[in-house]
């Protein structure tokens, strides 16, 4: 990750990093090492609905069929026709 800070440069540039972190994920390291993240809403937002979907064994069943070629899709036209698909 490019945009990495030292715990101290993190401390001191605080706002700057917090406004930084709605554009791109930032890693703030201890030692060289990485201790933390700091994202945006929006991503943290999207890293959950994530997690929510792949905890879901129909929404992965789902998946898996579309992948596999399996799904089969119809136009939304046909919801006003007395068809069965």
């Amino acid at each position: 990750m490019k945009n990495t800070y030292s715990v101290a440069k993190a401390q001191a540039n605080f706002t700057r990093i917090l406004k930084e972190a709605e554009e791109h994920p930032i890693s703030i390291t201890r030692h060289d090492e990485t201790v933390a993240f700091i994202l945006s809403r929006e991503r943290m937002e999207a890293i959950v609905e994530t997690l929510e979907i792949m905890a879901d064994p129909a929404a992965m069943k789902a998946i898996a069929e579309h992948q596999s070629g399996k799904m089969k899709f119809h136009p939304l036209s046909i919801l006003n026709e007395d068809q069965a698909f």
